[in-house]
C-alpha cells in the first residue's frame, strides 16, 4: 500500500511505519522455514532472524522505552545479538504472527502519545514519540531491504535451471 500522500504528519509517519512493517513481513511469506532460516552472510542475519530481530527492536522502543515495562517482564534479552537467534521451533507462520501482536501493541501504545511526547524509560535519555518513529521507520526499511535480497538470493539458489 502506498503511504498516505495527503494527510497530517503523525498520519503519513504511521503510514510510513506500517508499509516498511508490511514489506518485511512480504520478504518472509511463502518462504518456507528451512528457507527463511538460510544463512547466506556470516552473521546471525536470515530473513527468519530480521523478523525476529525487528521483534525484539518494537519492544525495545515501544513497549519499554515509551510504555515503561521491563525487558525481564517482557523476555527480551538486554543485548541486540541474541535477538537474531532462530530457534528450531520458530516457523515463519509463528515469527510473523508473534510479530503482528508485537506491532498491534506498539500501534496502541503509540496511541496514547503526541509526537511530542517524550519516551523516557530508553537508555538515550528522554526522546520524542517523533523520533521513535523515524527511528523504527530507518530501522526496519533498512532491514526490509537485506530480507528483499536474501530473498531474491534463496528463490535463485532454489530455482530449477530450465534447459535451453
Amino acid at each position: 500500500m502506498e503511504p498516505v500522500l495527503i494527510a497530517d504528519e503523525r498520519t503519513q509517519i504511521e503510514q510510513f511505519l506500517d508499509t516498511n512493517r508490511d514489506e518485511l513481513v512480504e520478504a518472509v511469506e511463502g518462504l518456507t522455514d528451512e528457507q527463511a532460516r538460510r544463512r547466506l552472510v556470516p552473521s546471525l542475519t536470515t530473513p527468519l532472524g530480521l523478523l525476529k530481530h525487528v521483534t525484539w527492536a518494537e519492544q525495545v522502543w515501544f513497549h519499554v522505552g515509551l510504555a515503561g515495562r521491563t525487558r525481564e517482564e517482557l523476555g527480551l534479552p538486554l543485548e541486540n545479538d541474541p535477538s537474531w537467534t532462530v530457534h528450531e521451533d520458530d516457523t515463519v507462520a509463528a515469527v510473523v504472527a508473534e510479530y503482528r501482536r508485537v506491532c498491534a501493541e506498539a500501534r496502541e501504545i503509540a496511541a496514547a502519545y503526541a509526537l511530542d511526547d517524550l519516551a523516557v524509560h530508553n537508555r538515550r535519555g528522554p526522546l520524542t514519540l517523533r523520533w521513535l518513529y523515524l527511528h523504527m521507520i530507518e530501522e526496519i526499511a533498512r532491514h526490509a531491504g537485506h530480507a528483499d535480497i536474501l530473498r531474491e538470493q534463496i528463490l535463485a539458489g532454489d530455482a530449477v535451471e530450465v534447459p535451453e
